[in-house]
């Protein structure tokens, strides 16, 4: 069985993702808040790697760019923005349409899934401070049935 990071399309599937993803969300009216300071030059090509890794791809994100607690204080100390959250979930899965328009439901679903769990815990569980997420944190994986513990 092949790997959801070789479902979504490798590293360049992912890539393709990552960026119309940010298109998408630098679009929306509530979403693009969180890009208002700034963003580094190269963010969809992290997010790609980030993913990847993510989805049982090469570990190019930890050995380049940083671990999970680095990555979850980026997104920390911002209070509560469900509307947000949602919103992003909502450019995720029309960012898939956009470069996966004929990719197949039990993929689309599972990396749905993925990014709705990323998005509502792992993203949003430090709410009022970026200091109080913990270091040492490794990506989470997660499969064809979810969170790999």
């Amino acid at each position: 069985m092949q790997s959801m990071y070789e479902a979504a399309g490798g590293g360049e599937g992912l890539l393709r993702l990552a960026q119309a993803w940010h298109r998408r969300v630098l679009a929306d009216e509530v979403v693009s808040h969180a890009f208002s300071h700034g963003f580094h030059p190269r963010h969809s090509e992290r997010l790609a790697a980030y993913w990847a890794e993510a989805l049982g791809g090469p570990a190019t994100y930890s050995a380049a760019y940083g671990d999970e607690t680095s990555v979850v204080r980026m997104h920390s100390g911002n209070g509560p923005h469900e509307e947000m959250d949602r919103r992003a979930i909502a450019c995720f899965d029309q960012a898939l349409a956009d470069v996966r328009p004929r990719l197949g439901e039990p993929v689309r679903q599972a990396l749905h899934d993925y990014f709705t769990w990323a998005t509502t815990t792992t993203m949003s569980r430090y709410h009022d401070s970026a200091d109080d997420v913990p270091g040492g944190l490794a990506i989470a994986r997660w499969s064809w049935n979810g969170l790999q513990r």
